[in-house]
């Protein structure tokens, strides 16, 4: 009970600090969620499918995936390097994009309408070519993000935070490189079962992973050398997960089966959250070895003053 109050208590602190220099970002992400959230409700009373082409899990999933980029965003963005005018450009772009892609995503999907694919009217079809306008400027402007911490000086200041979100962004281009395969196949699925939308969703999870992971260590203060080890063995296996599901999927083969791809990625995410689960559990249990060290050295004290007075009276006697 203690680690999950310490853990609940080091994950609220760290959530605090990290949103704090980009609020309009992480409330941005939050309408994410919240739409995401209103949407569950929806489902449940209502179903997930509206004639005659939303389904509305699609919206589900859209608004959470794009609520959780946001708040990833919003947590690294202070650490990019920009100056205050270059974040700012970057919170400007994203804002009217990321509004505008739950919008068209959310009330078309409830009007029975497919937002990139749709066979209706001219304004569905001029709504789905402004949505993917959307989408490549989000990768642009993800990339220009994505490169900033591939500066030198940036690795000197941090090193363990901006390896992991160098090795994260690694990932997430290949989401986004699945994202565009989806554009041109028109749909999710490649072959007989491979499912695109599995690589996708697991590229852009890096995003959350990896900083952690990084920041993890960092505040652990380990030896530098086991640390980064540590920290390239978690993030080099998770981007083996991910291409061994990107190649299953070009194979046209789902992942959730019993042969040597998927079982090589998820051997590498049980590594990678091992390292993670291992970094988290020696950042709490630091004050603790702490609290520990004080009270015997403060026991230790003890018994020697009372040593002490113990020789004092017998030599006065």
């Amino acid at each position: 009970m203690m680690v999950n109050r310490g853990f609940m208590r080091l994950a609220v602190r760290g959530a605090i600090r990290a949103f704090a220099e980009e609020k309009l970002l992480a409330w941005l992400g939050a309408l994410g969620l919240v739409l995401a959230a209103g949407i569950a409700v929806y489902m449940g009373v209502f179903g997930a499918f509206v004639p005659p082409e939303g389904d509305i899990s699609s919206a589900f999933s859209f608004d959470a995936a794009i609520g959780i980029f946001m708040l990833s965003i919003a947590a690294i963005l202070p650490v990019s390097g920009f100056g205050s005018r270059a974040r700012a450009v970057v919170r400007w772009v994203f804002v009217p994009i990321v509004v505008y892609s739950y919008g068209v995503e959310t009330i078309q999907r409830l009007r029975g309408v497919n937002p990139r694919f749709s066979n209706g009217s001219v304004v569905d079809a001029v709504a789905g070519g402004v949505f993917g306008l959307a989408s490549f400027v989000l990768i642009i402007v993800t990339a220009v993000v994505a490169v900033s911490f591939f500066r030198r000086k940036l690795l000197a200041e941090r090193p363990l935070l901006i390896l992991g979100i160098r090795y994260s962004f690694l990932s997430v281009m290949l989401g986004f490189a699945s994202g565009l395969w989806m554009i041109a196949l028109n749909g999710r699925f490649s072959g007989p079962d491979g499912n695109i939308i599995v690589l996708h969703g697991l590229s852009f999870h890096a995003l959350q992973v990896l900083p952690l992971l990084g920041w993890l260590l960092e505040r652990t203060g380990a030896e530098a050398r086991a640390a980064r080890m540590l920290l390239h063995l978690g993030s080099a296996a998770w981007i083996a997960a991910v291409a061994a599901v990107a190649v299953q999927t070009i194979a046209g083969r789902t992942v959730f089966e019993w042969t040597a791809l998927p079982v090589l990625a998820g051997a590498g995410l049980l590594v990678c959250l091992a390292a993670v689960a291992a970094a988290a559990g020696a950042e709490l249990l630091k004050p603790h070895n702490a609290a520990a060290s004080s009270s015997s050295a403060g026991l230790e004290e003890r018994q020697t003053g009372s040593a002490l007075l113990r020789d004092k009276d017998l030599s006065g006697g």
